[in-house]
């Protein structure tokens, strides 16, 4: 009886270091140290017990380890120490694009020379904006017609 202690001891203690892994950057250390525990206590299971107790051993930690980190994923997935895979509204996020539409067909004047891209001021506002093609000088009014993802596009206004 007193010999299945030891490995069994052996397979806990790699199984807490994979757990601990998830949570510690080690850089795979923690990895390494944990496959030796376990390569250890199935070597001393196969020659101190049965091939029969290696086998169901290493059959377990085939099952185990795998089973351990899909969980430790899902477990830091949802905890505060990852960054969300998304903003929303809901966290107070305004996509560019979505705050440009609102300049749409809004008056300014460029603040530098548009050829073609500059700064303009709109709404009181400096932003960046690109013409269609044409140059426009500094001081000159100009109009919002588009917004094309994260570029605000613009042309002289009369």
């Amino acid at each position: 009886m007193k010999l299945y202690i030891l490995p069994l001891f052996l397979q806990v203690i790699g199984i807490l270091v994979i757990i601990a892994e998830i949570f510690i950057p080690s850089l795979g250390l923690l990895t390494v140290i944990a496959l030796t525990v376990f390569f250890y206590s199935l070597y001393l299971v196969f020659t101190t017990i049965s091939t029969t107790a290696g086998m169901v051993i290493a059959g377990l930690d085939i099952v185990l380890v795998p089973v351990l980190i899909i969980f430790g994923m899902k477990i830091l997935a949802k905890s505060s120490l990852t960054l969300k895979r998304e903003l929303s509204k809901q966290d107070g996020v305004i996509s560019q694009k979505e705050k440009f539409k609102a300049y749409i067909n809004t008056k300014g004047k460029s603040v530098t020379d548009l050829r073609p891209a500059g700064m303009a001021e709109i709404n009181s506002e400096r932003v960046d904006v690109v013409t269609d093609g044409e140059y426009i000088d500094a001081d000159t009014p100009i109009v919002v017609t588009g917004v094309s993802g994260n570029r605000i596009i613009v042309e002289k206004s009369e």
